[in-house]
This record gives structure tokens, sequence and C-alpha cells, in this order.
């Protein structure tokens, strides 16, 4: 049975990178529980322009859970209070009437925010161009079916290529660190047969380009996975780092 909720709401409000922000509060009353929680905020900015005010800029796209846009830090956690959905995929019926939710940005340096509850993930992308490619000259190409895989490793791989990019783990870690998203990336090519011939040289180039953007260091506490909406394993963090030593100790030895 639907039911609707007051709320009260306290969001961020941050005109771009250099100033300064802060919260402001807004009431919201006949929410319905069936509504998603963007669908809310949709709510939100419709009534605020009515008013005349400023519309909330909050990042969206597919709205299905694909994409990893609707980066939000809900009641202090990504994406709200559930486990293994984005911010898109919960819904107003996870909340209680007359209760006060806090929305904030992602928290950290190497995510600037550009304005409100939008930040700049580019960081992200430009990890992946330093070394999430194959360059080298393969030929024409194969059958797929002349390539055997062990399904192990097909489906570790795919399990890491699940990771859609959104920050969680990089909001959820006290350092702020990008380990568990450039795992995932180093996995999904390090697992199969195509990602063989630069392995050592992308993680090397990868976790390098991931320190000069400015993300911390693991903490090794584990909230990175607890609180990604596809939940990638810790896992493909412990192979990164042996492939990196490995790929260090390779080249110290030339």
């Amino acid at each position: 049975m639907e039911k609707n909720l007051n709320l009260n709401l306290k969001v961020w409000r941050q005109k771009n990178a250099e100033d300064k922000g802060g919260f402001q509060e807004y009431k919201l009353k006949d929410i319905s529980t069936d509504m998603s929680f963007l669908e809310m905020f949709d709510v939100l900015n419709e009534k605020l322009i009515v008013e005349g005010g400023d519309p909330i800029a909050f990042d969206h796209d597919c709205r299905e859970g694909i994409c990893g846009s609707c980066s939000m830090f809900i009641n202090g956690r990504p994406h709200g209070p559930k486990q293994g959905v984005t911010t898109c995929q919960l819904h107003m019926r996870s909340f209680n009437d007359g209760e006060t939710i806090v929305v904030e940005p992602w928290r950290a340096s190497a995510f600037p925010v550009i304005k409100d509850l939008v930040v700049n993930r580019s960081a992200f992308d430009r990890i992946i161009s330093a070394g999430g490619f194959v360059s080298v000259n393969t030929g024409n190409a194969k059958d797929a079916n002349s390539i055997l895989i062990p399904k192990v490793d097909a489906d570790e791989s795919f399990a890491a290529a699940a990771c859609i990019g959104c920050g969680a783990c990089v909001a959820a870690c006290k350092n702020a660190s990008a380990m568990l998203f450039v795992s995932a990336k180093v996995s999904q090519f390090a697992l199969l047969p195509q990602g063989q011939p630069e392995r050592k040289q992308r993680v090397l180039d990868m976790v390098a380009h991931m320190d000069e953007e400015g993300f911390g260091a693991c903490t090794n506490t584990g909230a990175c996975s607890a609180e990604c909406p596809k939940q990638i394993s810790l896992t493909h963090i412990a192979r990164m780092n042996r492939d990196y030593l490995s790929a260090e100790l390779s080249t110290e030895s030339k």
C-alpha cells in the first residue's frame, strides 16, 4: 500500500570548487514511498523552480543502476542505507515519516565539487587512459571460441568489469583511496589472455597515475567493498598488489 512521507532535507549547496558551501534545509510533504530517491529530488527541484529558487545540481543519467552517475552521500553512507544499490535504485520506502535526510557530495580532493552534489570524477578516466588498454599489434581478429579461457577466470574478470566507476569506494574510505576501482580495472584485463602482453606495465602505470591524481593510500578496513553498489571484492586489491610487486621486481632486475 502506497504511503506518503513528510521529510526534512539538509542538502549541501556549493556554487563551485572555490566556494565554501554549506547545508540548506528544505521541507517536503506527501512524498510517495514508491518514488526513487532521485524522483524525490526532481519534486524538490520543481518546487524550487516554481518558488524562483536555484534547483539543486545532481548527477544522473540512466537511472537504472548502470552508469554510476548518481553519486550522493546520504545520511553518512555512499548511495544511502541499502547495500548493493545505487542512489537511483534507492526508494523512499527506505525512510521514515518525519525523518531528516542529510545529502552531501563525495568528499575527496581528487573529486572537486563542480556544483552542489556534482563532483568531477574525470580522475578515474585518466587512470584508465594511463594503462587500461592493449596497444600491441595482435594481427587479425581471432575467433572468440579459439581462445580458451577457464570459466573461473572469465567469471572473475566479468565480476571486476561490473565496476561502474561511481566513486563510492573513494567516498567510503577515510583516506579517499581509489584502490578498489583501480584494482577492478586492472583485474578485468589481467585475468584474460588479451591483457597479458602489457599486464606488468599496465599495473605500474595505473597505480602511478592513481597516486598522481591525489587519491589516498588503502586503509585495509574494507569500507570500499562494503559500500560498493556492485559489491566488488577486495580480492582484486590483493591481485593488483601482487601484480604491482611482481612488475616492480621485474623492472629492477633489468
